[in-house]
């Protein structure tokens, strides 16, 4: 059984699963293309982020960063390697689904990378109904990124 709840990021496990996020997208995407957020910038106040939990055993996270009152975005989606292809990374996304919904957001975007390592998240992505789109907020067009986006709602 999954659950999922707010987290500080004060935790050893959420610490040492983000530092893999990054060191991992790092070693996949160049520099100026890991758009992934560090420990410091997921705990501005304009960022929530969750974890999922199996018991006691670290499954996952994900975060919402709010770009305006009605727009939010998908940031730090990661699936502890123990915990791939068991429905982590679908749970996490139902529940920001859920979230950005109840925020009233009409649309929720995200970025992720065009390599092949990040097909998985792209097919999790357009099996929930996001498609590409134009880059949004402050990012710009980069050939190691897709941008994909999601309405909720009429804008």
């Amino acid at each position: 059984m999954l659950t999922v709840r707010v987290d500080d990021l004060s935790g050893p496990e959420v610490s040492a699963l983000l530092t893999e996020h990054l060191a991992d997208v790092r070693s996949i995407s160049p520099l100026e293309s890991v758009h992934a957020l560090d420990l410091t910038r997921l705990r501005h106040p304009d960022v929530t982020c969750w974890t999922v939990w199996a018991g006691s055993a670290l499954a996952g996270c994900g975060a919402l960063r709010e770009l305006t009152s009605r727009h939010g975005e998908i940031k730090s989606m990661r699936t502890a390697q123990a915990f791939r292809r068991r429905g982590v990374g679908k749970h996490m996304l139902d529940h920001l689904l859920a979230t950005a919904q109840q925020r009233r957001y009409e649309r929720l975007s995200l970025e992720t990378g065009s390599q092949p390592e990040f097909e998985p998240a792209r097919r999790l992505y357009t099996a929930a109904g996001f498609t590409e789109c134009p880059p949004f907020g402050d990012y710009r067009e980069d050939p190691n990124s897709i941008f994909m986006t999601l309405r909720l709602g009429a804008e």
